[in-house]
């Protein structure tokens, strides 16, 4: 008597194999690397997160413009420049795990093949995390550009910085930033090279011509400068931030610790202003803090050029 276990065409029942649970999970989700294998899936290419960090902008700027939410549309744009800028930080949050994981485990290697292939893992997610952070970087400053477009001022960040690990042209440093990265001297993107000029002038000096000239003709003479200011929203110092944006300068902000110094917090800042030991310092018109930054650098022999109403006097050293 013949069964239909005898049938050479019958087939058990029995669970999927593990070829068709891949098959299923690819025809679902797409690739999806595991958290110890490297994801070979490629960066999307740079005209690409052009374009649709444009379109991202222009849908709002033209959903808002001309209604009763466009006082709100510089926030959002602001906000979405931020928001690239926060990915950015996670991202080198997660790069400097790696690192540190890649200390231990080069501590541990013994010649075993495991520590061997550990130390090969870590290494290649590092170098995706590297690559990630700078396609990050990449659509923030995409999205800053955007920006200023639209809005006609440069995006600034609220605090910190906003570096390229690309290059630092027209980078925004915060000074707190640049000097921990000045005693990390393994940190170098934060170490913009070229000569330092230290520039200040007070809240109520608004002579933009008098600024822009001076500081031309200066990076006439000194193409790489870096420019180092006191960082402040308003007057001499802001338009000189926006000169650096413009001209493409990198600009370190050195902008006073209130809570740590009180009412000394603005003449700590000349003091850790004049630590990186600018080749000249260019003062505006302002009060005792600008008199306080010209007498200590005077001290240090460092040249001192006073400008007012287009007049320049190179103070005596």
């Amino acid at each position: 008597m013949t069964t239909e276990h005898d049938d050479t065409g019958y087939e058990p029942p029995h669970t999927s194999s593990t070829t068709d649970h891949v098959l299923a999970e690819l025809q679902l989700y797409g690739y999806r690397p595991f958290q110890d294998e490297p994801d070979p899936r490629p960066l999307p290419e740079g005209s690409t997160i052009a374009g649709a960090v444009a379109d991202i902008f222009d849908a709002l700027v033209v959903t808002l413009a001309d209604t009763r939410l466009e006082p709100d549309l510089e926030d959002l744009l602001w906000s979405t420049v931020n928001l690239f800028r926060r990915a950015t930080s996670r991202i080198e949050r997660e790069l400097d795990d790696n690192e540190q994981a890649q200390k231990r485990s080069q501590k541990e290697q013994d010649g075993s093949e495991i520590r061997s292939v550990e130390l090969e893992r870590l290494t290649a997610e590092g170098q995706t995390l590297i690559e990630r952070r700078n396609s990050m970087e990449f659509f923030r400053d995409q999205a800053a550009d955007q920006f200023e477009r639209h809005m006609h001022s440069a995006w600034r960040p609220r605090s910190g910085s906003k570096v390229s690990h690309r290059n630092l042209t027209s980078a925004m440093i915060d000074s707190r930033d640049f000097l921990a990265a000045r005693r990390r001297a393994e940190n170098e993107v934060l170490l913009p090279a070229g000569p330092k000029i230290a520039f200040t002038g007070g809240l109520d000096f608004n002579d933009h011509r008098l600024i822009w000239d001076k500081l031309d003709r200066v990076h006439a003479k000194h193409p790489d400068m870096v420019l180092l200011h006191g960082g402040s929203l308003k007057g001499a110092e802001l338009i000189a931030a926006k000169w650096a944006a413009h001209r493409k300068a990198p600009q370190i902000a050195f902008k006073p610790d209130w809570t740590k110094h009180a009412k000394a917090a603005p003449f700590k800042r000349n003091d850790a202003m004049l630590d990186v030991l600018p080749i000249g310092v260019m003062v505006f018109p302002g009060t005792g803090i600008q008199e306080n930054l010209a007498d200590k650098a005077r001290m240090l022999g460092i040249p001192v050029w006073r400008f007012s109403e287009g007049r320049v006097t190179k103070a005596r050293s």
